[in-house]
Parts: C-alpha cells; sequence; structure tokens
C-alpha cells in the first residue's frame, strides 16, 4: 500500500515537472542580415551626425563669444558687457534647446527611429514568436541583450531560423 502510494506521488510530481523547451536566439545577429535595418541604422547615424554638428556648433559660437568677451571686458562699459552675456547665454540656450529637440526622450531622433527601426523589429519579434510557435519551444531567450548564459547548444538557437522565416 505504501509503495503504490509513493508511485502515485511520484507520478503526480513528474507530471507537474515537465521540461520547458527553450531557444536561443541572437538579435544582433539577426538584424545585422536585414539589409533595411544597416540602411536605417546608417541612415540615423548620419543624422545624429549632422545634428550634433550644429548643436557643437551653436556651443563653439558661445564659446568664441565668451572668450571675446573675456578679452576685451576691461574695455567694455557694463552696459555693453551685460549685453554680450546676454547674447553669450541665448546661444547657449539655443544649443540646449536644440539639442533636447533633437536628442531627448521624445526628440527627433527618438520618432525617427521609431519609424525606421521599430517595423523591422516587429517583424523579427513575430518571426521569432512563429518559429517558437513551430518548435514547440516554451521560452526564447536573447542572447543579445544581457542574459547570462554559461553554455548554450546549436540545437536551441533559432538565428537562423528566424532568418528563413523573414526570408533572408
Amino acid at each position: 500500500m505504501r509503495s503504490s502510494l509513493l508511485f502515485i506521488l511520484f507520478s503526480f510530481l513528474a507530471l507537474g515537472a515537465q521540461a520547458q523547451r527553450f531557444g536561443i536566439v541572437d538579435t544582433q545577429y539577426i538584424l545585422s542580415k536585414i539589409p533595411e535595418y544597416s540602411q536605417a541604422q546608417s541612415q540615423l547615424d548620419q543624422m545624429s551626425k549632422t545634428w550634433q554638428g550644429e548643436v557643437e556648433a551653436l556651443l563653439s559660437e558661445a564659446d568664441a563669444l565668451q572668450k571675446s568677451l573675456d578679452a576685451e571686458r576691461i574695455l567694455l562699459t557694463d552696459e555693453m558687457a551685460e549685453e554680450r552675456e546676454k547674447v553669450i547665454s541665448e546661444k547657449e540656450q539655443e544649443a540646449r534647446k536644440l539639442q533636447r529637440q533633437y536628442f531627448g526622450p521624445e526628440g527627433d531622433l527618438f520618432k525617427k527611429r521609431q519609424e525606421l527601426v521599430k517595423p523591422i523589429q516587429d517583424q523579427v519579434y513575430n518571426a521569432v514568436q512563429d518559429v517558437a510557435s513551430k518548435k514547440r519551444l516554451d521560452v526564447v531567450f536573447d542572447k543579445a541583450s544581457s542574459l547570462t548564459m554559461l553554455y548554450a547548444s546549436d540545437k536551441i538557437d533559432i538565428s537562423e531560423d528566424v532568418l528563413s522565416e523573414l526570408g533572408y
């Protein structure tokens, strides 16, 4: 009687502890194989450089005005010095405002990234879901993110399957 009770107990435990199936995907690898993503990144990098140049130009202009003011301060009246300080302050404020407009949390670069990159990331996400469903995986980890792995078998890496699902 006791052995049959133990058998039933272990049977229930075994049913509850069914192994989950895991998959690994490398989204950086996948995105690097998608030409549209590379083009979008290049476009964003170029825009960022252009906008950063605009901000730096304003800051350089403000710096040059400050150096000029420092050199000529003894020759200027208090009123003239205050006027120049006001111009310098306005340039610095304009640079900060432009920097927020371009690079802020809701700035132009963020919006452009959403426009160009998010649709590609959504395609990858949907393809990962499709492959995981076809392979009957319970969990898929992205090894490109902060996932720490000591070992991952190539058998569970579904990155190539995701690329195939996307048509690459």
